[in-house]
């Protein structure tokens, strides 16, 4: 009779689980399928679940489309923007850690919370004057205002996690707090500073609307890339699937490959002591 019910429960435990995953992915799965449909494929009704693949979506985003600058464009800008995220981040996350900081830390987060078209009209008024619009600079310091919250949110909470015994151990025998922070607490941090590194760089990586203002040309990046199957007259749908698929793609290869140092991090910056 127990054997049934561990069974039983063991069944519906994972139906749920599979029921689940079947919702989330949907989306994904269907954007998948539709990219190696035909235009007339994609729109048919009741929509086709056997179909003949084609490449020619591919073909158009990676042949008719600059991709590949753009690739480099949003990878530039990404790298950039979470790597001086970091290098202001971390020492502003253990400050507020380590001083009860948390004012500074709100504010900081506050630029996070705060919707990003309310930066759009003073980012684009304060660039155009500097003669900086459609530059790597002017990209880079607004995806910071993504990158860099969730770098001291991350971080500060991560920090309380390590005690504070070990840096006023190395104080005491002569070493610096400095010293401290990069050869002691930093080491320690290695899931913290992933999780940080890979969320703020998916969330730059996917920026739409910074880039849609302030990029033109020569440093378009990928979101805007979508747009070039969009026009009055039609929406080639195929085009827009496989070039979503392609800037997913790095992403979704970054957080499989980090995710048991991303769910590592979360969970030791949300327990305290």
């Amino acid at each position: 009779m127990k054997n049934n019910k561990k069974r039983l429960s063991t069944a519906v435990f994972y139906g749920v689980v599979i029921v689940m995953a079947l919702v989330v992915l949907f989306p994904f799965l269907w954007m998948l399928a539709s990219s190696f449909k035909t235009q007339l494929d994609v729109v048919a009704w009741p929509p086709k679940l056997f179909f003949t693949p084609t490449l020619q979506n591919y073909r158009k985003v990676f042949g008719e489309q600059d991709f590949l600058q753009y690739f480099l464009n949003s990878t530039v800008v990404a790298t950039l923007a979470v790597g001086l995220s970091l290098a202001l981040g971390l020492p502003a996350a253990y400050s507020i850690s380590r001083f009860a900081q948390r004012r500074l830390g709100m504010f900081i987060l506050l630029a996070r919370l705060m919707p990003g078209i309310s930066f759009l009209m003073p980012w684009y008024i304060v660039f155009s004057r500097l003669n900086l619009m459609d530059s790597y600079t002017a990209l880079v310091l607004s995806h910071m205002l993504i990158a860099l919250p969730i770098v001291v949110w991350i971080m500060s909470s991560y920090f309380d996690t390590i005690p504070r015994d070990m840096e006023e151990s190395a104080m005491v025998d002569g070493a610096t707090r400095q010293y401290a922070f990069f050869k002691i607490i930093l080491p320690l941090s290695g899931p913290g500073i992933i999780t940080a590194t890979t969320l703020s760089f998916i969330f730059s990586w996917n920026n739409f609307m910074f880039s849609q203002v302030l990029s033109m040309e020569k440093t378009k990046t990928l979101p805007i890339a979508v747009y070039n199957f969009l026009s009055y007259a039609e929406t080639d749908w195929g085009g827009v699937m496989a070039a979503a698929v392609a800037i997913m793609a790095p992403a979704l290869i970054l957080t499989m490959f980090f995710q048991r140092y991303v769910v590592k991090g979360l969970t030791m910056g949300a327990v305290k002591g």
